[in-house]
């Protein structure tokens, strides 16, 4: 049994996160990054080392990072932030691969946008998804579709929704995803099948705040 989200509840959550060293140094590290170094993504460079490095920090399993930067280039998306343009996010994601297929990378849009605006741009993850998911079956705090989550519109308006219904308004959404991700990681653990063994075991992933 999951605890109902509360103020504190999130104030615990809150807490232990600021003890978890190496998320809050790689969080700083991914600030100073976006904010001071390489603020805009105009130049290939600039685009291109902020792809990498969330890619290696969250383990996102962008293949292609040059591919992806390339595409953020094409976006023009600087103007886009600064206008807290929320359908943005799902531009980012749909993205060509070298086969012309189109991959929907949509968690690592979201990242990709938060870091720049963390507080209009809340970041999406598998266990913040299912934490959700849960919250929605046991006391119907919002009535919404699984696919709506993916459609970041929604997905922003679902937390919004989250946040009033139990009335943890004092939190922004940067808050409220990192008690959501902790909190699904702790009760909806990932599996992964190992090759060599071909048995299931606990998946050490890298973090989604």
């Amino acid at each position: 049994m999951i605890n109902k989200p509360s103020e504190s509840e999130i104030d615990s959550y809150l807490k232990k996160w600021d003890s978890l060293e190496n998320y809050v140094l790689q969080e700083s590290s991914l600030k100073k990054l976006f904010f001071h170094t390489y603020p805009l993504n105009i130049e290939m460079d600039d685009v291109l080392i902020k792809v990498c490095s969330l890619n290696d920090f969250y383990s996102t399993n962008i293949f292609s990072p040059f591919t992806i930067a390339k595409h953020i280039i094409t976006l023009n998306i600087d103007n886009r932030l600064e206008n807290n343009d929320l359908e943005l996010v799902n531009d980012i994601a749909k993205t060509q691969v070298a086969n012309k297929k189109e991959i929907n990378f949509y968690s690592f849009a979201t990242k990709y946008c938060s870091h720049h605006k963390p507080d209009i741009y809340p970041i999406y993850d598998s266990y913040v998804e299912k934490l959700l998911l849960y919250f929605k079956k046991e006391d119907k705090f919002f009535s919404f579709d699984k696919i709506d989550l993916k459609t970041y519109s929604k997905y922003k308006n679902i937390l919004i929704e989250f946040q009033k219904y139990y009335k943890l308004t004092k939190f922004n959404l940067k808050d409220i995803d990192r008690y959501l991700w902790q909190v699904g990681k702790e009760n909806f653990p990932r599996q992964f099948v190992s090759k060599t063994t071909n048995s299931k075991s606990h998946a050490i992933l890298a973090f989604s705040p």
